[in-house]
């Protein structure tokens, strides 16, 4: 007889390799023909609902790194509501206006000048819509499940519908207003600019020190004196119309090489230092209030420059007297509106100066620094020129360099509901908790929210204008331009022309000839996105404002957590989000920016063709993702092999239970041995802190937990020994079924709890699972976790075996280095421990040769009588032997005993009876 056909070895055709760039599509095409999403929505109809309003991607370009760590973190979440309690719909969106893909058309040499704006915009749509496609396939390639076939676009008609009435309501309550201002202007895309349309990078600035010589002293200054300026943008020195100066700083009048110079007190060492100046002597103080209305001369235009008093001068850096141009700079329009002065901006759309800048015109800013300073030279007025190199805003689409400009433009007014905005903060949940203080620091001091721009491809700003230039902004017209474009789509703005966009007999005051002309700025884009409570969660029936939670990357806090709460708060008083959760940047192994150049970037797509979308997801799992994360070929290497050792766990038990029916074999829980409920401890124990760290947000919680479970409490101990039951014993032998319901309760909890990470395979493993009825693990819940009788007294005790038992294993390796024995089942095994080791040993009923997985055992003795060739460990005092008999050709256990029974003469008592009883005649 071949007694390898009396094992009852593991059979599954569930396969060891993952292969799962080709087995994920075949995955997810079954998820298709069961409409999955329909079908776990209809499960879960009636419960209390689960709201993740997604922040829309930008549709332009593949996705990248960043792109699959939001949608994987965005898809667990919603995964993980649906299976334990909640109705948790996901409806993916799309941001679709805006500048990048107007610069896309015209890369691709699309004449918009030869074209109508309605035409460019249609050209603009279709482009959008070719990238939403091509973004959907990628996002469904990464298990993400949603109602992908019905996402909200911004440029959808019932969006912008919503949009408007979201202005209007705003307009209503008096919060939207033009104005001339200045405000972040980018030459480069030729529009205003939010503040959270800017990013900061380095940049080299010429740094100059400038005499303004005192034209008007009011008795209080000489007019000998040059009052001294720093700058680092000397193409604004052409709209220069004053000077300001702290009313509470003490200045000093300076006598420098039969020179006078005015600088502040608290400053003079540093501008001695900086402009070179030797031995200056102080020959008058002033204070800064006394200075006011003093007028000096314009170093270039010989025109008044107004001294000014302003708080808004510090004493951190420069002179004190601070070149004030009204029409380059949020202060110096502040306090020249206080004085009465002009806003003077002699700078046009593409940053070229104007005719205002008399000689200097139709030079591109920035080259007009040169001149600027040669001509102070030539004047006698350039003090000192350098070069720093400093911080400075960048247009964070084009990354090329912003201005400060003074511009016509519509704005939200946040000062009007700041307080507002701020209680709706407080009342938020933030994970990670520092978000709260970002986001509170920024609404706390931000100015008003600039929301026009100069371009053609977004949603108009729906105002009118009067024959007399008086804007029209009412319910009448908000409500009827908001069904228009329901109806028609915002283009009709473009197509029409005032009066035929205007309610049908539409009458004002302002226009006697029945005239009128319509505004032709856009919106700014983050107020697409930031309407999205509105025109989305309000007019959908299956999600609900507030949503529950808002997930996006931390540069959200200035961009769209941020807008939507400005929206929000401003048309109903509340936060369209319950909670906000962020997510770091993805840098590469090395903690470097990705970026082509340096050929360090990982694109999700390679990923998924070479390993799998499962071990991108897990990835996610793995890293602290609040903060910024790595990611290499490496890094996904290790997460692969985390991966395999799951799988692997998942084809064991799957193999195990071939011949196991939970119906008619599986034992209660009092008729298991004590390890079996250790191990259903351990498991519930794993439940409880994986739907906890799932509850928190705490992903690499489960990942961290699973694979512990996996590798250290089954693989590592109760599968290891299992084998020599499951194989060996009869098939319905009372031990073998007390495992085999400890395995199948282990399958079925593990593959629940790894569905919101690892969707593909788990689906994978639910087909094979023969006692399920339900179509995807998808369509079931988590198990709450049990009260399991006398929990804590097995753990602890269980435990407290443990240590004795990697004891053993240590000195067994040990051993088997030494060659004294062969594998750990040729062994023999003595212990010396002490009292409370030795009752422990005593109290437990299984096998012990069994559990330490060696031939023969036996507790001889106390710790300190262990002899000197024992390997003393922290639990106990061990001497490996070679046990004594015959290896039995069945079980592999060294016995005397085999032989015993002359039938089966190679095998030992134990095997024989298994052989007689199963499989003889």
């Amino acid at each position: 007889m071949d007694f390898k056909d009396t094992l009852l070895m593991p059979k599954t055709e569930f396969p060891m390799r993952g292969n799962l760039p080709k087995r994920e599509p075949e995955v997810q095409d079954k998820w298709e023909q069961l409409n999955i999403y329909e079908k776990v929505q209809k499960r879960t109809e009636g419960r209390p609902k689960f709201i993740l309003h997604d922040g829309p991607p930008y549709a332009n370009g593949d996705i990248h790194i960043g792109h699959a760590l939001n949608k994987i973190l965005k898809d667990m979440i919603v995964r993980y509501k649906s299976m334990s309690g909640y109705s948790s719909p996901y409806v993916p969106g799309w941001d679709t206006h805006g500048l990048p893909i107007e610069q896309a058309l015209t890369n691709k040499g699309v004449k918009r000048k030869e074209m109508t704006v309605a035409e460019f915009r249609k050209l603009c749509e279709e482009y959008a819509y070719e990238q939403i496609d091509n973004q959907r396939s990628q996002f469904k390639r990464l298990g993400v499940r949603g109602e992908w076939e019905n996402p909200y676009i911004t440029l959808k008609p019932a969006y912008e519908a919503q949009q408007i009435k979201v202005f209007g309501e705003m307009a209503k309550k008096g919060y939207i207003y033009k104005g001339l201002k200045p405000v972040y202007w980018s030459p480069s895309s030729e529009s205003a600019l939010a503040e959270a349309e800017i990013e900061y990078q380095d940049k080299r600035s010429p740094s100059i020190y400038v005499g303004f010589k005192v034209k008007n002293g009011n008795s209080v200054l000489t007019d000998d004196i040059e009052m001294v300026i720093w700058t680092t943008t000397p193409w604004t020195l052409p709209a220069n119309l004053g000077i300001s100066v702290h009313p509470e700083l003490t200045y000093v009048v300076v006598s420098v090489a039969e020179k006078k110079y005015l600088v502040a007190e608290a400053l003079l060492e540093s501008v001695t230092e900086e402009i070179g100046w030797e031995d200056p002597t102080v020959v008058q103080k002033v204070e800064g209030k006394d200075l006011d209305k003093i007028i000096a001369e314009h170093p270039l235009f010989g025109r008044d420059s107004l001294v000014m008093l302003g708080e808004h001068v510090t004493t951190d850096a420069g002179t004190g007297c601070v070149h004030t141009a009204p029409g380059h700079g949020e202060d110096d329009f502040i306090v020249g509106k206080k004085y009465g002065l002009d806003v003077l901006s002699p700078v046009d759309d593409k940053g070229y100066m104007t005719a205002e800048a008399k000689e200097f015109e139709g030079l591109f800013y920035d080259e007009a620094n040169k001149p600027i300073t040669e001509k102070l030279q030539e004047a006698g007025k350039l003090l000192k020129l350098s070069f720093v190199t400093h911080s400075y805003p960048h247009d964070w689409r084009t990354k090329k360099p912003v201005i400060f400009r003074a511009t016509a433009q519509w704005f939200a007014s946040i000062k009007d509901f700041r307080n507002d905005l701020l209680q709706a903060i407080n009342d938020t949940k933030f994970v990670p908790a520092w978000g709260e203080t970002r986001l509170y620091n920024m609404v706390r001091d931000r100015g008003d929210w600039c929301i026009s721009r100069q371009r053609a491809w977004g949603v108009p700003i729906p105002v009118f204008y009067a024959e007399n230039g008086e804007p029209i902004i009412t319910d009448e017209t908000i409500n009827h331009v908001s069904e228009l474009f329901r109806e028609h789509g915002s283009n009709i703005w473009f197509e029409r022309e005032a009066k035929d966009i205007l309610p049908e007999g539409f009458t004002h005051p302002g226009s006697p000839n029945g005239q009128f002309t319509k505004e032709t700025d856009i919106m700014d884009v983050w107020f697409d996105s930031g309407s999205s409570h509105q025109a989305v969660l309000v007019e959908r029936d299956d999600l609900e404002r507030p949503a529950d939670l808002y997930l996006e990357g931390s540069d959200q806090y200035r961009g769209w957590f941020n807008s939507s709460l400005s929206t929000a708060v401003a048309v109903t008083g509340k936060a369209p989000y319950k909670g906000i959760l962020s997510h770091g940047f993805v840098l590469d192994g090395d903690g470097r920016k990705m970026s082509k150049s340096l050929g360090n970037v990982v694109i999700p797509a390679k990923v998924m063709n070479q390993l799998g979308a499962d071990i991108l997801r897990l990835w996610v799992a793995s890293v602290d993702y609040q903060a910024d994360v790595r990611v290499s070929d490496p890094i996904l290497k290790q997460v692969a092999e985390v991966y395999r050792k799951i799988r692997n766990t998942f084809r064991f038990l799957l193999g195990n239970l071939a011949d196991f029916n939970p119906e008619t074999d599986a034992l209660s829980f009092e008729n298991l041995r004590e390890v079996d409920q250790y191990m259903l401890v351990k498991l519930n124990k794993l439940n409880k802190h994986v739907r906890n760290s799932y509850d928190n947000y705490e992903f690499a919680g489960v990942y961290h937990a699973v694979n512990n479970f996996c590798t250290l409490d089954l693989s590592s101990f109760y599968l290891d020994f299992a084998k020599d039951i499951l194989y060996i014993e009869a098939a319905d032998h009372h031990d073998r079924r007390a495992i085999q319901t400890v395995l199948h309760e282990c399958l079925l909890v593990l593959v629940k709890l790894v569905a919101p990470i690892l969707p593909h395979t788990a689906d994978e493993v639910w087909s094979f699972i023969p006692s399920v009825t339900e179509e995807s693990v998808q369509l079931t819940d988590i198990p709450e976790a049990k009260v399991l009788p006398n929990a804590d007294h097995l753990e602890a005790k269980w435990n407290e075996f443990l240590k004795v038992r990697d004891d053993v294993l240590k000195a067994l390796e040990e051993a088997r280095n030494e060659k004294l024995i062969g594998k750990s089942l040729t062994a023999k095994v003595a212990l010396y421990v002490n009292e409370t080791a030795k009752e422990l040993l005593n109290s437990i009923n299984e096998d012990l040769a069994q559990l330490f997985i060696v031939s023969d055992f036996e507790v001889v003795g106390q710790y300190e009588q262990a002899p000197e060739n024992a390997i003393k460990l922290e639990h106990a005092a061990i001497v490996v032997t070679k046990a004594e008999g015959e290896i039995c050709e069945r079980c592999w256990v060294v016995t005397p005993e085999v032989g015993k029974v002359e039938e089966f003469p190679t095998v030992c008592p134990r095997c024989a009876n298994v052989v007689k009883e199963n499989y003889t005649n």
